[in-house]
């Protein structure tokens, strides 16, 4: 009875008493869940290719938004390209790539391929096919190997803090986008510009590619029921969570320019499969400008993605980042 009366007459004490710890609950439980980025291993600070006689070497990395030689200052488009075992695949979309930043860009562009600690030969493969095939050297054809997996944002994240371009794009190992749409990134990304030269005159901009003018074509309709309801179970949460002016936040066909690749990729925190998202969140929380372009996009086999298991990590991830920047656990100002 005393204890009934002393809640009634503290009521707003008692109140405010589990709020407190209803809220720092809540901040030890995103804390954590929360992710760090793992630093690189010296060897991945360096990146392997073919010299001019046809030699296998092994270099430094160049660091984002640090001077550059006269030859680095030409780089146009830089290509960043996460792979995860992907020799049976990766083939066909660096055809189709290098075919048309040939035609298109002459010799203003580099390819970095970002192997996630692949356990069947990726890096020698494409070091092989580059040589081979496509006849490039470490001027426009330059793999980074991770000595152990990190995920597929870990990869995009490392590959964009060592590219040269003046734009950076990601595209996905399987070549289920068309990659000459990129040239309409390219002409979208340049009405968000301002027409100075240096670079910190031109404001930072993404434009994504978009699959959403898809969702009823055969291209979708056709998957499984399961992949497609998890589809549409992640664009809901990804809605509640507050991306409401973006349709397709997983494309992996993303352009950025270097002030908003400098502005987004040192902060980034999330490594796996939902890094996409907290891209975007930054790009959002800094005011960055967003445009999603409609691309061309096939279903390709062969995905490393677990649907079930991967689709429920993507989801507890989701609500990690959103919760984490609200608790201030994850900070934009603050590199990773």
């Amino acid at each position: 009875m005393v204890a009934l009366e002393f809640l009634i007459e503290n009521k707003n004490t008692v109140c405010f008493t589990l709020l407190v710890a209803l809220v720092l609950s809540l901040y030890l439980l995103v804390y954590l869940f929360s992710h760090t980025p793992r630093p690189p291993y010296p060897e991945e600070l360096k990146y392997t290719a073919i010299d001019e006689n046809g030699l296998k070497i092994t270099r430094a990395l160049p660091n984002l938004g640090e001077h550059q030689d006269d030859e680095d200052e030409e780089i146009f488009l830089s290509v960043i390209i996460p792979s995860y075992n992907e020799t049976g695949r990766i083939l066909l979309m660096l055809t189709d790539a290098i075919n048309f930043l040939k035609a298109k860009y002459g010799s203003k562009w580099e390819i970095v391929i970002v192997d996630d600690g692949s356990t069947d030969n990726t890096t020698e493969y494409c070091l092989k096919i580059c040589k081979e095939t496509f006849k490039l050297d470490y001027r426009q054809f330059r793999i980074i190997k991770f000595s152990q997996n990190r995920g597929k944002g870990g990869a995009v994240r490392q590959g964009f803090l060592h590219i040269r371009g003046k734009y950076g794009l990601f595209a996905d190992a399987d070549g289920a986008s068309k990659f000459s749409d990129v040239e309409k990134l390219i002409e979208t990304i340049k009405t968000f510009e301002t027409s100075g030269i240096d670079v910190k005159t031109i404001k930072p901009a993404v434009v994504i590619g978009s699959r959403a003018h898809m969702v009823n074509t055969e291209a979708v309709i056709k998957r499984s029921m399961i992949r497609n309801c998890l589809m549409y179970g992640f664009h809901t949460l990804v809605f509640i969570f507050g991306i409401r002016s973006i349709k397709d936040t997983q494309c992996g066909f993303k352009l950025f320019n270097k002030p908003a690749i400098l502005n987004i990729f040192p902060y980034l925190h999330t490594e796996g499969w939902i890094f996409d998202v907290e891209i975007l969140i930054l790009a959002i929380r800094k005011r960055i400008q967003i445009k999603e372009i409609p691309i061309s996009w096939h279903e390709v086999d062969g995905s490393k993605m677990a649907l079930a298991i991967d689709s429920i990590k993507m989801a507890k991830d989701l609500v990690v980042i959103r919760m984490a920047y609200l608790l201030g656990i994850y900070r934009d100002d603050k590199k990773s």
